[in-house]
């Protein structure tokens, strides 16, 4: 089940392991995507700390962990095709995989209706 952050990013944690990435909706907002800056593998993130960036043609904008966790795997796809973030934002273009996650602050976040909601106001 993925969950949601109201800053916009998903996740879903399957085994232990969460991958993350940016909601279909800020990726529209966002436009053409240009460039991703991905957080460094082996750095532990707390909860709503800034992990990497995402530039558009539009703008730039954080990208924040949605639950506290170590990096253990980025997207290297993303950095020869950063518009694959537009194409398949909660698919192919997740941003990276967190290890040893704080499973308990899922529940601070949104379930997909819940998202939708916010997203919908």
């Amino acid at each position: 089940m993925k969950y949601y952050a109201e800053t916009h990013e998903w996740i879903e944690v399957v085994d232990g392991i969460a991958t993350m990435g940016i909601s279909t909706f800020a990726a529209e907002e966002l436009g053409d995507l240009t460039y991703v800056e991905m957080p460094a593998v082996g750095k532990a993130f707390a909860a709503g700390a800034v992990i990497g960036t995402v530039e558009s043609v539009k703008a730039a904008s954080d990208i924040f962990a949605p639950i506290g966790g170590t990096v253990s795997e980025v997207n290297d796809a993303l950095a020869a095709d950063p518009a694959l973030l537009n194409q398949a934002p909660e698919g192919d273009g997740w941003i990276c995989r967190l290890k040893d996650v704080k499973e308990d602050e899922l529940k601070t976040l949104l379930t997909a209706e819940q998202y939708q909601k916010t997203i919908a106001e």
